[in-house]
């Protein structure tokens, strides 16, 4: 009994979840409903004159060519092909400003789908960007995006103009001939079957087909991008990445094929039948005919219903077709708004309150703070030292850092150091306590002014693939030239940038690959110099540099530590030297602090 119930139970979930979407995908439409009604009337409009000149067509043949009497009516010829003549360009005009308004509305709608999805993602917290490939992403804003724009830029605004010209087509027949109507009619039926079969097929060949398309887009920004490439060189795995995107590439093929072949079974059974259908009403007409006589069926009528025949399928089979494709898009659109219904986890609170720069002395307190490491997803060098049977990446943290001082925390890979620098511009949130600035918690804190008041040096400086300049601009877009270099030369990096042939207008390589890892990281600290942060965090900035590179960098840093409240990261005694306060970290902890004198002491 239940297994005989359970099909109905799915059928119901699938057609309410497709209820939903359909409603969805219409709200797209709702900031173009004025062009949208034009695009609306322009359809009845062309409906209705694509189906006056079929029309005419027996006027032409019952009442000039052969009418009653026998006598050509020559005055009434002209007229009615004049009138035929003027319709059919009235109807290209028209379906000329009907496709550019279509377009438009389109692919306006196409890109405000893509920019809310993009806009969505940089949202998105670091725990969800930590465990979802950049390849999935951009799939889904690429590939799943452009794989709906022909629905929303045409197949929309088509099944609405078929329907239309269907249901004119449909009112003209029966008032030619309502027994040829009937007849054309019978095999519709037909039609509807096949289409359900085939959407549905169809549908669950592009749902596997876009996974296999993110795979491939996955696999193919990891291993195309440099580092990807670089790793491959020197472990010699340039075949095995081949091998893998070919399996890949290989099993997407398949699925275009597969696709190709239920699309034109359809369309091959679908002519087959409406060939058919022509052919049944010449038998009735010659059944009329014989019974009847001329008068029952006569030849104005036949060519006139043939005519509106050929326009009626016309019509059929593209709803059709575009019943195929709407179902066949249904997985696309599930995948978009898939991610647009992901909740974004670092929001502004409501009432959030305004911090301003200028204005912000630099407290930064720990209140009892536990973070849990099933929802943290720290740099990669914090997840594989953490203990992943432990609960609590952070665990009862709690310490106060004096506006002006530079507090140090040190501790082993793993221990909790980067989750304390990533909680205090809220790159995560707490599970418990509170991280406060002063006295505010920066929860409460509107995001962009918490984004102004803290700046981050990380260990890995990264950089746009665009000029010197722009990346340094990036902190501050309103900087003028003389503050970029100013920056530049307190970074000790001013020197540099000259050497090279266009100066500042160098163009930066991928991850600014044609710099040294030290150049990378005093453009970083100049970009961070601009931005004139309030609060400074530095995590781990020298550990990857040579003892001369690392002594120019902290000459570099000088300029931006001074009458900044600093939270450094390091592993190296040289660092740590400088500190006011030291904090050592042991799993989770704060094990102990003080300065380096007291530690030593200990």
């Amino acid at each position: 009994m239940a297994g005989s119930r359970q099909p109905h139970h799915h059928r119901q979930l699938y057609n309410s979840r497709n209820r939903s979407l359909a409603r969805r995908v219409i709200g797209l439409f709702g900031p173009y409903k004025l062009p949208v009604a034009g695009i609306g009337l322009l359809i009845v409009v062309n409906a209705v004159l694509g189906v006056v000149n079929p029309v005419l067509v027996k006027e032409v043949f019952d009442s000039a060519l052969f009418p009653a009497d026998g006598e050509l009516n020559l005055m009434l010829l002209w007229l009615l092909a004049g009138l035929m003549a003027a319709i059919a360009a009235a109807g290209g005009v028209l379906n000329i400003v009907q496709t550019y308004m279509t377009s438009k509305v389109g692919q306006d709608v196409t890109g405000d789908l893509q920019e809310a999805v993009y806009a969505h993602l940089l949202g998105m917290s670091l725990n969800f960007l930590a465990r979802t490939r950049t390849g999935e992403m951009q799939s889904r804003v690429s590939h799943d995006i452009n794989g709906i724009e022909p629905v929303v830029t045409n197949t929309l605004a088509d099944s609405i103009a078929n329907a239309a010209a269907l249901i004119a087509v449909v009112v003209a027949m029966v008032f030619i001939s309502w027994e040829f109507t009937l007849v054309a009619m019978a095999i519709l039926p037909v039609f509807f079957l096949l289409t359900r079969w085939v959407g549905r097929k169809r549908r669950e060949v592009m749902t596997s087909a876009q996974n296999s398309m993110a795979q491939v887009t996955a696999a193919t920004e990891e291993t195309l991008s440099l580092s990807g490439i670089l790793l491959a060189k020197l472990f010699g795995r340039q075949h095995d990445e081949l091998h893998h995107f070919r399996r890949h590439n290989e099993e997407l093929s398949r699925f275009a094929v597969r696709q190709q072949m239920i699309a034109q079974s359809f369309y091959t059974a679908a002519s087959v039948f409406l060939t058919i259908s022509p052919a049944l009403v010449y038998l009735l007409a010659g059944y009329l005919i014989f019974m009847g006589g001329t008068g029952a069926a006569t030849a104005g009528t036949i060519i006139a219903f043939t005519a509106l025949q050929a326009q009626l399928y016309r019509p059929v089979e593209r709803l059709l077709q575009v019943s195929v494709e709407l179902q066949t898009s249904v997985a696309l659109f599930e995948r978009i708004f898939g991610y647009l219904d992901l909740e974004q986890e670092i929001v502004d609170a409501p009432g959030a309150v305004a911090l301003e720069r200028d204005k912000v002395r630099g407290e930064v307190v720990f209140d009892s703070v536990r973070v849990s490491s099933r929802s943290y997803h720290g740099s990669d060098g914090e997840l594989r030292g953490l203990n992943q049977s432990r609960l609590w990446a952070l665990d009862g943290v709690s310490f106060r850092i004096k506006p002006g001082q530079m507090a140090a925390f040190v501790g082993p890979s793993g221990a909790g150091k980067t989750s304390i620098a990533a909680l205090v511009p809220r790159l995560y949130d707490v599970t418990h306590g509170s991280v406060s600035i002063d006295g505010l918690d920066v929860r409460r804190i509107r995001l962009a002014d918490l984004s102004a008041a803290v700046g981050f040096v990380t260990q890995e400086s990264f950089l746009l693939q665009t000029t010197i300049e722009d990346n340094l601009r990036y902190a501050k877009p309103t900087a003028t030239h003389d503050e970029v270099v100013a920056a530049a030369e307190a970074a000790y990096i001013h020197d540099r940038i000259t050497e090279l042939p266009a100066g500042y207008a160098t163009l930066v390589g991928e991850r600014g690959f044609g710099l040294s890892i030290g150049e990378r990281q005093r453009l970083s600290i100049a970009r961070t110099l601009l931005h004139e942060p309030r609060i400074l965090i530095l995590d781990e900035a020298t550990s990857a540099l040579d003892t001369a590179s690392e002594r120019m960098l902290q000459a570099a840093l000088m300029p931006l530590v001074r009458g900044r409240t600093t939270l450094v990261i390091a592993h190296r005694l040289s660092t740590i030297l400088a500190a006011d306060v030291i904090f050592v970290i042991e799993e989770g902890r704060v094990k102990e602090y003080g300065t380096h004198e007291d530690l030593l002491g200990h």
